[in-house]
């Protein structure tokens, strides 16, 4: 039975702890869910273990219960703060961003850079064994995804690249739920379909159904590099 004087030493051993004399309690914090997101990110959620955790950074399974009490809260952890940049960097690059076709562009580079680092099954691990870290994205999709489509529709339309009589909430959830459909690995099977592929593959299809003539005409000039096919225009 653990007592108060043995939470006390916990307490000082997760805020104080030193691993080889160098890191302390933060530190050493960090570095496991960086073990554990790379983990996930390769192999899935379920699939790796606490003791895959402590291997692959070459310490006790007791370090790493010092500072978390289960593989649940390593998992939200984790989810929560690949989010935060998610979040962080998709504002950037509507920031950055010259025109409504190219931030969308940019934001697909970045997600399909991420898609093609990522276990297809960490999705479906996430969503069916771990509720809170799946909370987390859920609130993501809804709140920062959904926002920033709909900013980017908007965008598009006042810069006349957009066709003007789009439903702008409509398309919005379209677009996301297009995203996440081509995460499914039970639709799109791994074994059978590149995750990037697939991705750009229905970016096109929905980009095409958007754009005016002069949207279409200045991602014709965006093709090269993103590899968006050009349709034939019927005038």
């Amino acid at each position: 039975m653990e007592t108060l004087e043995m939470k006390n030493v916990s307490i000082v051993l997760r805020s104080d702890m030193k691993v080889n004399g160098k890191e302390n309690g933060q530190e050493t914090s960090d570095r496991i869910l960086k073990a554990a997101h790379e983990l996930f990110y390769s192999y899935g959620i379920r699939s790796i273990t606490m003791d895959d955790i402590a291997r692959h950074l070459s310490i006790s399974k007791k370090t790493i219960y010092l500072f978390f009490n289960d593989k649940h809260q390593i998992v939200e952890e984790a989810c929560r703060r690949d989010l935060d940049s998610h979040t962080e960097k998709i504002h950037q690059i509507a920031k950055n961003a010259k025109d409504a076709i190219i931030e969308i562009l940019n934001t697909m580079d970045f997600l399909g850079d991420m898609f093609s680092k990522m276990n297809p099954n960490l999705i479906y691990d996430l969503q069916k064994y771990h509720p809170a870290a799946w909370d987390h994205f859920h609130i993501f999709r809804e709140q920062q995804l959904l926002g920033a489509v709909e900013a980017n529709l908007k965008k598009g339309i006042k810069q006349g690249l957009y066709r003007a009589d789009l439903n702008v909430r409509i398309l919005a959830k379209l677009r996301i739920e297009e995203v996440q459909l081509g995460m499914n690995p039970t639709i799109f099977a791994p074994t059978k379909f590149n995750l990037q592929e697939v991705q750009l593959t229905l970016l096109e299809h929905f980009l095409y159904g958007i754009l005016t003539i002069e949207g279409i005409k200045l991602l014709g000039s965006y093709n090269r590099q993103y590899k968006i096919k050009k349709p034939k225009i019927i005038a």
